[in-house]
């Protein structure tokens, strides 16, 4: 019977359990996406929290697929000494690391992209800033390219795994879905057409890293969006990568457009409001041979230890609870099993836009009101 403190591993890649740090953004890096030695120390704290799987904050391909400031790029060469120091420190520490490859889309906007943004079809749909210009063929051939080339340097930099995002409305989840994909060539229509980029994408980053090395991807199984990715077409999609040969799926839902029902919810105060895409992802599994990760609200080492015992998934994915307390892992591990201690009301992104660095708010707060007493 599977449990969470266990040894496995996914195509060669050993992780001492089967928590893993799903991606995010820090806001810690340089204006060009270079990683700074303030992002290299906090990778160093999730390493020494144990959990069994860093997902790098997303990173963008292409100059023109950036979303935020701070955001991390893995666009150049000229990085390589930045991420080989990364990748270290994160190995010295007993982590293992997959870089989480991204290219926004149309959703960003001119000022972060350096240009109008690109997407699958020039439409303005809420999750837009602004109205994107249409991808030529051309062009998204250039894109897949940009992907395969950032996955080869993060295997060449040391990096243990890559992971493509194709969820929460980037531009693999806009291929996706009806709603952003208006496309009358053959990357649109039905969805054996709209999945054609994320297989192309898949195809050729497999290319670039061979077949010994782990690729994963973050999946919309729906978009809680009406017009958007519905679960039926979001398990073809998740099918169709098994056939292909992907190493392992994470099962997200939701857009920035999609309300109390996107990918980062808050008051997550009860258990019953935990594992909030667990159905979606048990559905999944039922369906691929690859291993499944399922993000969503993971508080509770009970909820946690279920998912994984009860339910036959593989890996539970967090992100937020691991601001707080980077050392939750270790703590259940060592029988501290109360839940974690974030409240969900993703406080924690504002100082990454004003501060230049994620944190937990509530705690400093905590510390504060400490010191003055």
């Amino acid at each position: 019977m599977a449990t969470l403190f266990e040894q496995t591993a996914i195509n060669g890649m050993t992780l001492a359990n089967r928590m893993v740090r799903s991606a995010t953004w820090e806001g810690m890096c340089e204006e060009s996406g270079r990683p700074t030695q303030r992002l290299i120390d906090y990778y160093r704290t999730l390493a020494q929290g144990g959990v069994g799987l860093i997902i790098s904050g997303y990173a963008f391909v292409r100059p023109d697929g950036k979303q935020l400031p701070g955001k991390m790029g893995i666009h150049t060469d000229g990085f390589s000494n930045a991420y080989k120091s990364l990748f270290k420190t994160v190995h010295d520490a007993g982590g293992k690391i997959a870089v989480q490859l991204v290219h926004a889309g149309g959703q960003t906007d001119s000022q972060n992209a350096g240009r109008r943004p690109l997407a699958p079809s020039a439409v303005k749909v809420d999750q837009f800033p602004e109205l994107p210009e249409e991808l030529s063929q051309d062009e998204i051939g250039e894109i897949i390219a940009a992907f395969a080339a950032a996955a080869r340097r993060a295997k060449e930099w040391g990096a243990d795994a890559v992971q493509l995002h194709g969820a929460h409305g980037y531009l693999i989840s806009q291929f996706l879905s009806p709603l952003t994909n208006r496309r009358t060539d053959e990357y649109g229509g039905a969805i054996e057409n709209r999945s054609r980029f994320l297989r192309e994408v898949y195809g050729q980053v497999r290319d670039a890293v061979g077949a010994e090395y782990p690729v994963l991807i973050k999946l919309n199984a729906a978009d809680n969006l009406e017009g958007g990715l519905y679960a039926e077409d979001g398990l073809y999609a998740a099918r169709t990568l098994a056939d292909a040969g992907i190493d392992a799926i994470e099962v997200s839902t939701g857009t920035p457009a999609s309300g109390e029902e996107g990918p980062a919810r808050t008051k997550i105060n009860t258990p019953d409001k935990e594992a909030y895409n667990l159905a979606l992802a048990r559905h999944i599994k039922e369906a691929v041979p690859c291993p499944v990760m399922v993000v969503g609200g993971f508080r509770s080492y009970e909820v946690s230890e279920r998912t994984i015992r009860d339910e036959g998934l593989d890996y539970v994915a967090l992100s937020r609870p691991l601001i707080r307390e980077s050392d939750l892992p270790n703590r259940w591990l060592r029988g501290e099993r109360s839940r974690a201690k974030c409240i969900s009301c993703n406080g924690c992104f504002k100082p990454g836009l004003k501060e230049g660095g994620i944190y937990c708010v509530v705690e400093k707060k905590e510390r504060e009101k400490a010191t003055k007493e």
